[in-house]
């Protein structure tokens, strides 16, 4: 039997990818893979952020429309999104099914939240690492060095206070940091790589799915100066190491500039890690009976139209456009691209599909493996997603987003304008009426929450 490696990494923007299109930030990693992977143009979270995403990932059914959220249940841990909830008990989760059918699974991430149990994200596995203290992870005590830290961060703004909560936790969790191998994504990737090499040991005796899970480059953005000096060396001034999610007009535009290169620098920090883990991959011989599913649950604005972080009434490209690519053991498909809707929560039909494994109950996403042979997938002409209480379609002419009940919509004509500069919602209500009825409301089964 196959096994599967499936990597997740968040915060991921796909026009920071060299082989979609970027030729200032280096992944080489990232484009080498794709010349040996099917690679999807136009892949979209179906929920957003990070646990929406990871739920429809880790099952195959949508999140969206989040209904059932209940703002009471949610905890000064939360983050208090619609569709931030744990795997429903009812829901079957991909491991669980790879474990019915004699699968060794195994979890390694950083990723927030999903450490506690109450999500529900361990479900099915054997082995789960987490890769304790990013962000606002409660590891270690505040001490006055970490204290001192903060002094050079800071930026103001207006999440001001909760920038401070964040970086005070950080930097006590991150205290004596010395070599890259001590960075975060780097952890991640080598508890990979110590996986994969548990998993050669025993090879043949039993297959594996692993799950890769990666936080970074989502903020905070603080990766060596190495990367750093790739994208800026020059800047005077407190460090952006965190934004707030709304407008970007607060910021200046070295502050903005600073904030790019220091994510941009996680970037690369990420993509090389992620080839060592690769390499250790080839190295164990254990690539060439593997299926490798490699995506992104959403991306980050850094100024773009405005705004800056992850604002639900702004679902521009920075922010909804992901990477994905799958690569075959035995090469198929190598080097193809597939401008198919593919969505989060077609991972794990996909992942079945290619094993030959039915699930137990129907499950909402698409199984994309058929590409490999020559096939298609079921037809999509439309994508639709979520964020919190905004809503987001597109269908090969045209991109809308507006607030649940359809108000304040923004409608854009993508072949002219591909980035999404200019607003023509107002010279066209029909069409605006038309995406929001036939797309949204006919994919979320009725009426939104609200």
């Amino acid at each position: 039997m196959m096994n599967v490696v499936l990597v997740i990494i968040d915060s991921l923007r796909k026009d920071h990818v060299g082989v979609y299109g970027n030729d200032w930030i280096q992944t080489p990693t990232l484009d080498a893979l794709a010349k040996e992977s099917v690679r999807f143009t136009r892949a979209y979270p179906e929920g957003i952020p990070s646990i929406p995403a990871r739920r429809a990932i880790h099952t195959g059914i949508r999140t969206f429309p989040f209904r059932g959220f209940e703002l009471s249940n949610i905890t000064e841990e939360d983050v208090a999104l619609w569709g931030w909830e744990p795997i429903p008990e009812e829901q079957t989760t991909l491991a669980e099914i790879l474990s019915e059918e004699g699968y060794y699974n195994l979890f390694v991430t950083d990723t927030l939240h999903q450490f506690r149990a109450s999500y529900n994200m361990h479900r099915g596995f054997n082995t789960f690492e987490w890769v304790r203290g990013q962000e606002r992870d409660l590891f270690r005590p505040h001490t006055p060095a970490s204290r001192k830290k903060i002094d050079g961060v800071l930026i103001g703004g207006p999440s001001g206070a909760h920038a401070e909560e964040i970086m005070l936790q950080y930097f006590a969790n991150t205290m004596g940091r010395q070599r890259e191998e001590d960075w975060f994504a780097p952890q991640v990737f080598s508890k990979g790589m110590d996986l994969l090499k548990a998993s050669a040991a025993t090879r043949g005796e039993q297959p594996f799915f692993l799950v890769v899970d990666a936080y970074d480059p989502h903020e905070p953005w603080d990766p060596p100066e190495e990367y750093v000096n790739l994208y800026s060396e020059s800047y005077d001034g407190p460090q952006p190491l965190t934004s707030s999610s709304g407008s970007s007009d607060w910021l200046t535009e070295a502050q903005l500039e600073r904030m790019h290169a220091l994510y941009s620098g996680e970037v690369t920090m990420m993509d090389h890690w992620l080839g060592r883990f690769l390499d250790k991959l080839e190295g164990t011989g254990l690539a060439e009976d593997t299926l490798l599913v490699v995506l992104s649950d959403h991306g980050h604005a850094f100024g773009e139209h405005g705004f800056a972080g992850k604002v639900p009434s702004a679902l521009y490209p920075e922010l909804t456009d992901i990477v994905f690519m799958m690569r075959h053991p035995g090469g198929r498909g190598a080097g193809t691209t597939s401008d198919y809707f593919a969505s989060t929560h077609d991972v794990a039909p996909t992942i079945l599909g290619f094993l030959g494994i039915e699930p137990p109950g129907p499950m909402q996403g698409t199984d994309l493996s058929v590409l490999f042979e020559g096939g298609q997938p079921a037809p999509r002409e439309h994508m639709t997603a979520g964020y919190h209480n905004n809503v987001f379609a597109r269908d090969e002419r045209y991109a809308m987003f507006a607030k649940n009940d359809g108000s304040g919509p923004h409608l854009f004509d993508l072949e002219a304008d591909p980035a999404m500069n200019k607003n023509i919602a107002a010279e066209n209500p029909d069409l605006v009426k038309r995406m929001y009825n036939d797309y949204v409301l006919k994919d979320a089964g009725g009426p939104l929450p609200s």
